[in-house]
């Protein structure tokens, strides 16, 4: 299908209202434009509950897709009481409401990583260094299998996806220590080093001091066939912007602006300007 304009937006974190207004500043027809999302649709902003189910609806009508953040997994796990409702988290309407279990085994059923066009690739967190695309796609679609299986399956992954250390990638990696390390890089990835070793305490931009040895996983410099859209480290604020890759978080829920990039030429739209060529 072809589509008047096509955006990738970063985290929404529930920020319903945010939310609103970038569709309005985008000029958003469902029937002509396509909306791809980074991930982390729910959690820590005002109205989760009606943030999923607009975009439920969206993408059942073919106008929106999303990838899986940590969040949106976590709220999977609570769902199925693998995990507890975080304080921080303003969840729980989700969970009363009569709608609940449509709506999570929708969100089950969306991946970790898409390409919203021939150029690029989506993920939540990133790809680390020691994968290429190619790989890291098959990754992906490994724990897919499980989150999109029978409860049952499902029931005995989630627990299995949580860790205060993050695993060593090996090659004879397997079970469910191999399904943790691949939703980790996807979906909690900031620094690594790279063999792929993992650093979950770092959560700051990039002018503070790291940990020796580790650097963001995209200044390791490897070939990338597609750009990498990413969200997640809301602290990059979305200005990290490379050849391949881009970051697209820009910590609406901390009391900054969404963002939508623009997939015909890069162009970077937030939730508090008007939008050039929107028409």
């Amino acid at each position: 299908m072809s589509f008047r304009h096509q955006y990738v937006i970063g985290d929404l974190q529930g920020c319903y209202a945010a939310y609103l207004k970038l569709l309005e500043v985008l000029n958003f027809d469902p029937a002509q434009d396509k909306l791809w999302f980074a991930g982390d649709l729910v959690a820590r902003g005002e109205d989760s509950l009606s943030t999923l189910r607009h975009i439920k609806a969206l993408c059942e009508q073919g106008a929106a897709a999303t990838v899986l953040g940590n969040h949106d997994i976590n709220l999977i796990a609570v769902w199925r009481g693998a995990a507890k409702l975080k304080k921080k988290d303003k969840t729980a309407p989700i969970f009363a409401a009569d709608d609940c279990d449509e709506l999570l085994e929708w969100l089950r059923h969306q991946p970790l990583l898409t390409y919203p066009d021939e150029k690029t690739v989506l993920v939540h967190a990133g790809i680390p260094p020691h994968w290429s695309i190619d790989e890291a796609a098959s990754y992906a679609q490994q724990v897919e299998a499980q989150l999109q299986s029978s409860l049952w399956q499902l029931d005995r992954l989630l627990p299995n996806l949580y860790s205060k250390s993050a695993d060593d990638w090996q090659p004879d990696i397997n079970g469910f220590t191999k399904m943790r390390a691949i939703t980790n890089y996807f979906t909690r990835m900031r620094l690594c080093k790279q063999d792929g070793t993992l650093e979950f305490g770092f959560s700051a931009g990039l002018d503070e001091l790291m940990p020796e040895g580790f650097l963001p996983w995209f200044e390791w410099q490897v070939p990338r066939t597609r750009k990498i859209l990413f969200g997640h480290w809301a602290a990059l604020e979305g200005e990290v912007d490379l050849p391949h890759a881009r970051a697209l978080d820009g910590g609406c829920v901390w009391g900054n602006c969404l963002l939508a990039y623009r997939l015909s030429d890069g162009y970077i739209i937030t939730s508090s300007e008007e939008c050039p060529n929107s028409e």
